[in-house]
């Protein structure tokens, strides 16, 4: 047989090629290369099934996180491309319109409506992540806005782009943006670098005040020192998509309700079981500061004694998850059990980026028994907030990259609670001016937010913020 191939090798490469188009779903999409660099991103045709299960799971989930009354379906294919990268990550760009079935209703066809103008045609981009040899599919990013229809103008006025915008308002851009350069301490390698990074602050801007126009809330949102981050950048340094995967959980036990009615505000940092707001920098652990701030005030309330846990040992030693490329509380507390507690920051420091473990278990300093995981339901959780320590939660965090202060409130499009990516701590809840909130420790620094806090809507599970409420369980 080896014999035979040898004198084949025409017939052997038509046969791996065979079997790698079927793996790969490439299809008869002969216009694109059959083999690119490693990673790099494949043109689709709209008949291959990859895809086509993809586009089904966006759809699936954009109809459950819309509030929207009538089922939407994908109305036209505009683009989509996928990558390996550990599973297929498809990107997509369509347009959903309204079909005539009410998402009450278990009809087999939907039919587009036929006025267009009940068709309400949005123009979306989703990134979905697919595992087929785990049979799991992550939404990573759903983007969308309503289709503008251009308006044909006829002139003869011809008109110099580098005229079209106002002088006044370049002026005032440069001098935001040079204003933020000194704030925040940024200096780029370039003056290529320094006109692209002013490219996104601009952009950025314009978000922040979309946000700012659209927020039900009392919150200001504008300049921040992730202004000159794409969102992709910002999603990939400080976010943690491993959070929305929810078949990767560990299982934990119930917690049990909590004894008595909620008061009607409770601070925890009034009560010394909260620690100074610290910093992940440039790097994906957010994981690891949700679950140290949460034994942090486990152990204070159990000891009397509040000490500031080492996030670095979870980041070198917990090998469940992927230290800097996000992880899961639940598989945290488990690594915890494991290595037998936590070293002091005192002992164990921060560097911010993955280093061999150097765990001394002479050293551990709080040590939990288990885990376990709250309701679903706001009011369940703030009464076992108020009644039991500072909550490990985790959110959809895209309105948080312009967030300044004040309560936020965001429409659930800038704010999918399906698409959670960053992981935080809970630790107070009451209200101002009327607008009940979450005070959230974040772990940006505490030059982010309101002294590295995040106030966020309570009580219409805002941003996914109840999806994913845990706490160790320390005897």
């Amino acid at each position: 047989m080896l014999l035979g191939f040898r004198c084949c090798p025409i017939i052997l490469w038509l046969a791996l090629a065979t079997v790698l188009g079927s793996v790969l779903g490439l299809g008869e999409d002969l216009d694109r290369p059959l083999f690119g660099p490693p990673g790099s991103p494949i043109r689709l045709h709209e008949s291959d099934p990859g895809l086509k299960n993809a586009l089904k799971f966006a759809e699936e989930r954009y109809n459950r996180g819309s509030n929207a009354m009538h089922l939407r379906r994908v109305s036209r294919l505009i683009s989509a491309t996928k990558q390996l990268v550990k599973g297929i990550r498809y990107t997509i760009t369509v347009e959903l319109s309204n079909t005539q079935c009410k998402k009450s209703t278990m009809m087999r066809t939907c039919d587009f409506y036929p006025e267009s103008e009940n068709l309400k045609t949005e123009v979306c981009v989703f990134e979905v992540w697919d595992i087929p040899w785990q049979g799991t599919s992550t939404l990573l990013k759903q983007k969308c806005q309503p289709k503008v229809q251009p308006e044909v103008k006829e002139t003869n006025k011809v008109e110099d782009p580098s005229t079209s915008q106002p002088l006044e308002e370049s002026v005032e851009l440069l001098g935001q943006f040079k204003a933020f350069m000194v704030k925040y301490n940024k200096v780029y390698s370039s003056q290529e670098e320094t006109d692209h990074r002013l490219r996104i602050f601009h952009e950025n801007l314009k978000t922040a005040e979309k946000l700012q126009a659209l927020d039900q809330g009392s919150a200001e949102y504008g300049v921040t020192k992730f202004s000159d981050l794409t969102e992709e950048e910002f999603r990939s340094t400080y976010l943690n998509p491993h959070l929305s995967q929810w078949t990767l959980q560990q299982s934990m036990k119930p917690a049990s309700p909590a004894r008595s009615p909620a008061p009607a505000s409770w601070d925890w940092r009034d009560h010394g079981a909260v620690s100074p707001v610290k910093n992940q920098g440039m790097c994906g652990s957010c994981w690891a500061f949700s679950v140290t701030g949460n034994i942090e005030g486990q152990w204070f309330l159990k000891n009397g004694t509040l000490l500031s846990l080492s996030e670095q040992e979870l980041v070198d030693c917990d090998r469940l998850d992927e230290a800097c490329r996000g992880g899961l509380p639940s598989n945290a507390y488990e690594a915890i059990e494991k290595l037998g507690g936590l070293e002091t920051e005192t002992d164990y420091s921060y560097t911010g980026h993955k280093q061999s473990c150097d765990f001394t278990a002479k050293k551990v300093a709080a040590y939990i028994n288990s885990s376990m995981e709250l309701s679903k339901d706001e009011k369940e959780i703030t009464a076992w907030l108020a009644e039991n320590g500072p909550v490990s939660a985790a959110l959809n965090a895209f309105a948080m990259q312009f967030y300044r202060k004040g309560v936020s409130h965001p429409l659930k499009i800038f704010c999918n609670p399906w698409m959670i990516d960053h992981a935080v701590l809970m630790v107070a809840y009451g209200e101002r001016n009327g607008i009940p909130y979450w005070a959230i420790k974040n772990s940006w620094g505490e030059d982010y937010g309101e002294q590295g806090y995040y106030y966020l809507y309570r009580g219409s599970a805002a941003c996914g913020i109840n999806k994913m409420c845990s706490s160790a369980v320390v005897n």
